[in-house]
């Protein structure tokens, strides 16, 4: 089926399952930070996002792949059909974030990718996992992909406003502005160690 022909309708059942493993995730993370609000006073979570991956989107990155923009293609050769992403204050966090969902025996973590210890090189970081969560549904269980990307609001503030600077150049910024982005990123990466290191001065202080 050409993906960029689908109905509104085509469209919501082919995702179905994925929308319901999104659901899935979401939920779990959610009860983790209320659990983390209860035992520890604390919120690891600043907030929590998902998104389904529109058909524009879909058929766009299969053609920059070089393949036919098809569903069947999309479910073969893309990860990121579903995706969630956690904001978290502090680095730690997003560890002791992963570490727990790696921990959950329902989920299986197929892949990981992290952008924080080995940054790109464009200086964009983050945590990336793949996840395949199981959809219970009427007669058999399914598990389904989702993406998950884990980071700090500093990494998110970098990341969105690089991604909207080469929306605008369609991918070709130039070389002026990537060194800036560069130096932003590595400022990003400062001041979050800079911003971790004053909330545990401050946790001594209140203790």
């Amino acid at each position: 089926m050409l993906l960029e022909n689908m109905t509104n309708h085509e469209y919501r059942n082919a995702m179905f399952l994925y929308s319901c493993a999104l659901k899935s995730i979401i939920t779990k993370l959610e009860t983790i930070n209320e659990e983390f609000a209860l035992t520890t006073k604390k919120n690891p979570i600043e907030s929590i996002k998902g998104r389904l991956k529109s058909v524009h989107s879909i058929a766009a990155k299969l053609k920059r792949r070089g393949y036919e923009p098809t569903f069947e293609n999309a479910l073969a050769f893309l990860d990121d059909l579903a995706g969630a992403r956690v904001i978290c204050s502090f680095v730690p966090d997003i560890y002791k974030i992963a570490e727990i969902i790696t921990a959950h025996s329902d989920i299986t973590v197929l892949r990981v990718k992290d952008y924080i210890k080995n940054a790109k090189p464009n200086g964009y970081r983050s945590y990336h996992m793949l996840l395949e969560i199981p959809v219970c549904l009427s007669t058999e269980i399914k598990p389904t992909k989702v993406e998950l990307q884990i980071r700090t609001i500093a990494m998110d503030f970098w990341a969105t406003l690089e991604h909207k600077i080469r929306y605008k150049f369609e991918k070709s910024v130039p070389d002026s502005l990537n060194n800036d982005l560069l130096e932003c990123a590595n400022i990003v990466a400062a001041l979050d160690t800079k911003m971790y290191d004053l909330n545990k001065q401050i946790e001594t202080y209140t203790q």
